[in-house]
C-alpha cells in the first residue's frame, strides 16, 4: 500500500525502490487527534515533524488583539511543523480540523533523508517552495482584494491541493471549516464571510450543500480571481540524480541502514 508521503510525491517523479522505502520508514509512528484538538502550541519546544496520514489540519498564529491568523492547512501527505526547523521551538499553533491521523518523526529524521536520498531532499524542497508562493499568492489576495474573491482564492487553493491528494478532476469536496475559521484564514468576519459566500453562488461558479463545496468551472472562476495553480505542477529538470544511499540497487524494496 502507497504510504501518504509517497503517494503525494510520486505525483511529480517516478521514485525508486528505494526512495520509497525511506518515505515509507519515516511512517513508523502513528497518532490519532480528535476534532479541534491542538498537536503543538505557537512558541512551544518541538523536535518532531508530522506527516499527514487522514484528515485537515491548520497552522496558525494568535494576534495581539486576541484574534487568530490561520497561515494555510495541511492535507494528506503534507509534512506539517516544517516551519519549526529553523528555531526548535513551534513557530505557529497546529491544530485538526476535522479527525486526523499523523505520522510522528524526528526532525533529525527528515535531516538524514536529505543526506542519503538528495533527490527526494531536492523534491521536498522545490513542494515546499511552490506552497510557500501559494501562501503568498493568498495573502496578497487578503491585502488587496474584496471579501469574494478571498474566498474563492482559497477555496480553489484548497481544491487544487487536494486534487494531488485524491487524484480527481471534479471540483467538489467537502469543506470541515466553520465561518470563524474561514473568516481566520482571509481576514475577515463571519458576517462578510456570509457575504462573500452568498455572492460567489450568486456567480454560479460554486454551489454549496450543507460543507459540500462543488466548484462548477475552475477555469472561469480561477480567470474570474485571477488565481494561479502552483500545486499541479513542480518542475523537477533540476534534481540531482539518483545516486545517494540505497538508491543504486533497484532489484527490489530496501531500507537504508541509516534511516
Amino acid at each position: 500500500m502507497t504510504s501518504p508521503l509517497e503517494h503525494r510525491l510520486s505525483q511529480y517523479l517516478a521514485l525508486t525502490f528505494a526512495e520509497r522505502d525511506a518515505l515509507r520508514w519515516l511512517e513508523r509512528r502513528e497518532r490519532q487527534y480528535a476534532a479541534g484538538e491542538v498537536v503543538v502550541r505557537e512558541g512551544e519546544p518541538l523536535d518532531l515533524i508530522f506527516i499527514v496520514a487522514s484528515g485537515w489540519l491548520h497552522g496558525s498564529v494568535q494576534l495581539k488583539n486576541g484574534g487568530r491568523q490561520i497561515l494555510r492547512f495541511y492535507f494528506v501527505g503534507d509534512i506539517t511543523t516544517t516551519f519549526s526547523i529553523a528555531w526548535g521551538s513551534s513557530a505557529a499553533t497546529l491544530t485538526a480540523v476535522s479527525a486526523c491521523t499523523l505520522f510522528e518523526m524526528p526532525r533529525d529524521a527528515l535531516g538524514r533523508l536529505f543526506r542519503d536520498h538528495p533527490r527526494l531532499g531536492a523534491l521536498l524542497y522545490a513542494v515546499s517552495a511552490s506552497e510557500n508562493v501559494a501562501m503568498a499568492d493568498r495573502l496578497t489576495s487578503i491585502g488587496r482584494t474584496d471579501g469574494m474573491t478571498r474566498i474563492a482564492t482559497l477555496l480553489l487553493d484548497v481544491r487544487s491541493r487536494l486534487r494531488i491528494a485524491d487524484g480527481l478532476d471534479d471540483g467538489m469536496f467537502e469543506l470541515p471549516l466553520t465561518q470563524q475559521d474561514l473568516g481566520d484564514a482571509v481576514g475577515l468576519t463571519k458576517t462578510h464571510v456570509n457575504r462573500g459566500l452568498k455572492a460567489l453562488t450568486e456567480t454560479g461558479l460554486i454551489e454549496r450543500d450543507g460543507r459540500v463545496i462543488r466548484i462548477t468551472d475552475f477555469e472561469a472562476l480561477s480567470a474570474l480571481v485571477d488565481f494561479r495553480d502552483r500545486h499541479g505542477h513542480v518542475a523537477i529538470d533540476w534534481l540531482p540524480p539518483v545516486g545517494g544511499k540505497g538508491d543504486i540497487d533497484h532489484s527490489g524494496p530496501r531500507v537504508s541502514e541509516h534511516m
